[in-house]
């Protein structure tokens, strides 16, 4: 795709500004790197990091029949949510393939926001308007809104010296919707304590006109605390570090949660929603397949589509997701494997054949960079 019909986030002169290396994502041209995505990756780990993350798909559900609608959507429970609560879930199809993996908020008892992937938005949302039999009012909201992930140590204490609105309490997975004008001035703010990184952190939802006031006041009362600004490729060896599936790479419309290791959010008991009957079927007889971690013993990087070797040589999987750890200094990565205890058990030894080598490497249950 050409850069000019690349879409752009708000923020899009102020990466350019800051010498970002631009790359097409998700039909967006997105930052890649500023300082470079070690020092990026390592920032975040020990202090903070910004993230422009608006590329990500926003709907709006409303209405009587929102939650209802929403509960047949997901695999996750909504009934468990209430105000200013959030969740992780995935839509799958009849078959149990993932459609996409997602976040939920619930603004009010009949008002939803649902936080898709950048690349999915179109198909995500013409899915979910085809499972609307409820008659929900349902909004692609995307261009309504800015996101920025404020994330690593610092985060909270970087955030909290600009708004008077306490953020003491403020749990994993619950956000504040803050009262108008009590962040940054804007008409309406979303601080949700989630994130894609592995480290304590907020991301901000906010106006796309307030996004570049929002960005550099994070940025200028961060400086003293060691922010930086961050791109996708620090956000991508992060999420791995993390163990967090990547929608398109570890988790697709061909693979489905329970073999992926999502099973905490797949609520079998809670009713129907789509997908449910085929993935009762895989738990009762259990995942044919599974993805699992590793840990490279030998000098080699991963990459995505290498072949996963059994000790003895034999192909019997292959790599999702790769890269080099820059806390462990090593490579790692995640791969689908059989559903054996000799391939899935944590220490057992595999080997990613790259380049026509086979590399050792040792299955090893994330997040990798805490062991």
């Amino acid at each position: 795709m050409d850069v000019s019909e690349l879409k752009k986030t708000p923020l899009h002169a102020t990466h350019l500004a800051l010498g970002a290396r631009m790359m097409p994502f998700g039909g967006f041209d997105m930052p890649v790197q500023y300082s470079g995505i070690i020092d990026e990756h390592l920032a975040v780990r020990r202090a903070a990091g910004l993230f422009d993350v608006s590329h990500m798909g926003e709907f709006i559900v409303r209405g009587p029949h929102a939650a209802a609608f929403v509960q047949n959507l997901v695999t996750n429970d909504i009934s468990k949510l209430y105000d200013g609560r959030a969740l992780y879930t995935v839509m799958c199809r009849p078959d149990g393939g993932a459609v996409d993996d997602l976040l939920v908020y619930r603004l009010a008892e009949d008002h939803y926001l649902l936080v898709v992937n950048a690349a999915n938005i179109e198909k995500d949302f013409d899915w979910a308007r085809q499972q609307n039999t409820m008659g929900a009012d349902l909004r692609d909201a995307s261009d309504e809104f800015a996101l920025l992930a404020l994330q690593g140590p610092e985060a909270f204490a970087i955030a909290q010296a600009l708004t008077d609105v306490s953020l003491d309490d403020l749990k994993f997975y619950h956000f504040l919707q803050m009262p108008v004008g009590a962040f940054l001035g804007c008409e309406r703010a979303i601080l949700s304590h989630t994130g894609y990184t592995g480290e304590k952190g907020l991301e901000i939802y906010c106006d796309p006109e307030r996004a570049e006031t929002v960005w550099n006041a994070l940025m200028a009362e961060g400086e003293k605390r060691g922010l930086k600004p961050a791109g996708l490729g620090a956000r991508d060896t992060l999420r791995l570090e993390a163990g967090y599936a990547l929608y398109g790479n570890d988790l697709t419309e061909e693979t489905n949660p329970l073999e992926a290791g999502l099973g905490w959010i797949v609520k079998l008991d809670k009713g129907d929603f789509v997908g449910r009957e085929a993935l009762q079927q895989v738990k009762t007889k259990g995942p044919q397949r599974k993805l699992v971690g590793f840990v490279m013993e030998e000098r080699g990087i991963p990459r995505q589509g290498y072949p996963i070797l059994s000790d003895s040589g034999e192909e019997i999987g292959y790599v999702t997701s790769g890269s080099q750890s820059p806390i462990l200094e090593r490579g790692i990565g995640m791969g689908y494997v059989p559903n054996e205890p000799e391939f899935t058990e944590p220490g057992r030894r595999l080997a990613v054949s790259a380049r026509g080598r086979a590399l050792t490497a040792t299955v090893q249950k994330p997040p990798f960079h805490k062991q």
